[in-house]
């Protein structure tokens, strides 16, 4: 997003500023120590860009730092020709030159956690650039102490060493591959896993895959996940005893198919499922992360997968209102495992409520924008005015546009103001997404606002009451748009009609018999004491089938309210 660019962009511009500061510095004046201190900020600004920009290339700025640290340690030494700082600078201009090659080339190798396994090239590559980093810095202070070039020069050559023992394997990995595969493959094969969960998307987003984690874990057969993108590995492996694979090539995904493999899961519909999905010899089955009317929840690119797993009816019905025609029987109505914990109760909103307010993210097109936080904070103040106790619970990816977080941390303003001067415990931030779940956010709220999102279908559950915010220009069409809202308090965009909405929220609930219909329609109608046994059931029934899905009839259409479906259980 613009705010995680921005940030990119200022940690690029300090760090090549700096390392030209610190050249010119020493090369261009007599202030060698002055020199000296600002190649190491410029040092500890490469590092601080390494955490924002993690495969950054600063061959540039390192020759530059390494050659003003040089110039300034000749300087310092003041005997003349050293033969041992002449070979420490012909040594550390290799590293500078190879550091980034051998990083990247170590970033092309399969990683495993909860594996036994032990793979140290990867990891020993990934981080050369830290030690080329650290390496510059302990000149730097050799220079500044004035200690003997030799010291310098053996540094330089340790470092040396562990690189070249990682071009070494790297080679012997790429032009000898081992026979019957690698370490990681071997172990997978004697793991016998039967499915697997692919996985790619872009940082920030491991809660699409967490939330079907434990779900994947109670279906009783082993399985293994795999990660496209090496932030995930460390996150999910965290979330699960079930071994995680970060398989960043074709190649390497190759080695992690191991062929006791029958079924592929997905929580998304990201670029590189596609190079899964080629492996024809599995059935692949859509799992989505979360059910909404939101327009990407009807993507034709679902058409590819051999089974869509569905919440209910309504999943169903949104593909045909979106002209997306996918045969019937790629269908099944699981409903949403996720909900099974939420309490569901009955009865009046009471007196001195808890609000439940979720605002989503902007989306990444204009069409696919419901956030409602630029007018947020005319509900929150009525909310306030009505006594109500106020869980804020952001969508991950707000912080990443700075007008959304300039809104958001406005609202969080008002709430700590609220609480410093009420008492109420209003809850944000980390304290209502970290420190609690979902759920426990919906079992602990009365009443919901949300924009449209996942989170409306997972609040359903309960039968409490909803509202939702149109943040476009649909007027009468919204309802039409977004089913889900019609059994909700509808907010209007300009909030010209928030104190009837939230009247009808908090004290009087005339849609209170129509939830309970469309709760059906969204979520299946599955016994609360088994709820999530029908996807338990489906997802064993698709292991069971050997991976060999009947051939889709590219002519059905989707399949209309009535339609026969594939059964859940």
């Amino acid at each position: 997003m613009r705010g995680d660019l921005v940030r990119k962009l200022l940690a690029r511009v300090l760090t090549t500023g700096l390392a030209v500061l610190a050249f010119v510095v020493v090369a261009l004046t007599g202030a060698t120590g002055w020199g000296l201190a600002v190649a190491a900020a410029a040092l500890l600004a490469a590092a601080v860009e390494r955490r924002v920009r993690p495969n950054a290339d600063a061959v540039a700025e390192s020759a530059l730092v390494a050659a003003g640290v040089l110039v300034g340690y000749a300087r310092r030494l003041d005997g003349g020709f050293d033969p041992a700082l002449a070979l420490t600078a012909l040594v550390l201009l290799g590293l500078v030159l190879l550091v980034g090659p051998l990083r990247d080339a170590g970033a092309l190798e399969i990683r495993a956690a909860n594996l036994p396994v032990r793979s140290w090239t990867p990891l020993v590559a990934a981080r050369l650039g830290d030690a080329l980093l650290g390496l510059l810095a302990v000149l730097a202070l050799a220079a500044a102490l004035v200690l003997p070039a030799w010291l310098a020069l053996v540094a330089t050559l340790l470092v040396a060493v562990g690189c070249g023992a990682v071009g070494l394997d790297l080679a012997r990995r790429r032009f000898r591959p081992p026979a019957g595969g690698g370490p990681v493959g071997r172990a997978l094969r004697r793991h016998q896993p039967e499915f697997l969960l692919h996985f790619s998307a872009p940082p920030g987003s491991e809660y699409q895959v967490t939330m079907w984690l434990p779900y994947l874990e109670r279906i009783g057969r082993p399985f293994l996940v795999v990660v496209r993108e090496p932030e995930f590995l460390r996150t999910v492996a965290a979330a699960t005893r079930a071994p995680v694979v970060y398989c960043p090539t074709h190649q390497s995904l190759d080695e992690a198919l191991v062929p006791s493999l029958r079924v592929a899961f997905y929580v998304n519909h990201g670029a590189k499922n596609s190079h899964c999905i080629r492996f024809h010899q599995l059935t692949h089955v859509q799992l989505h992360h979360g059910d909404s009317d939101k327009a990407p929840s009807a993507n034709p690119v679902s058409a590819i997968f051999d089974r869509i797993f569905v919440a209910g009816q309504a999943a169903i019905d949104r593909y045909a209102r979106a002209g997306v025609e996918i045969p019937a029987e790629k269908f099944v109505v699981v409903g949403r495992p996720q909900v099974e914990a939420i309490e569901v109760r009955r009865g009046p909103v009471p007196a001195d409520p808890t609000v439940l307010y979720t605002p989503t993210w902007r989306g990444h097109h204009a069409d696919a924008n419901y956030c409602s936080l630029p007018v947020a904070e005319t509900v929150l103040r009525r909310l306030l005015d009505r006594d109500a106790t106020v869980i804020l619970r952001a969508h991950p990816y707000t912080n990443q546009d700075p007008a959304s977080a300039r809104q958001l941390a406005r609202l969080t303003e008002l709430l700590a103001a609220d609480r410093a001067k009420t008492g109420r415990a209003h809850r944000w931030g980390a304290a209502a997404s970290r420190e609690l779940s979902l759920t426990e956010c919906v079992n602990r709220a009365d009443a919901l606002v949300s924009d449209v999102s996942g989170v409306i279908s997972d609040w359903l559950y309960s039968g409490k009451p909803y509202a939702v915010t149109d943040m476009g220009a649909d007027g009468d069409r919204f309802v039409e748009r977004f089913p889900l809202a019609g059994s909700g308090y509808l907010l209007r965009r300009d909030m010209s009609n928030v104190d009837e909405v939230l009247t009808d929220l908090l004290e009087t609930d005339p849609k209170a018999a129509a939830r309970w219909a469309t709760r059906s329609r969204y979520l299946g109608d599955f016994p609360a004491e088994s709820y999530a046994e029908a996807f338990l059931e489906a997802a064993r029934r698709e292991l069971d089938q050997r991976g060999q899905p009947p051939a889709p009839r590219a002519a059905d259409p989707v399949a209309p309210d009535g339609a026969p479906l594939h059964p859940a259980g």
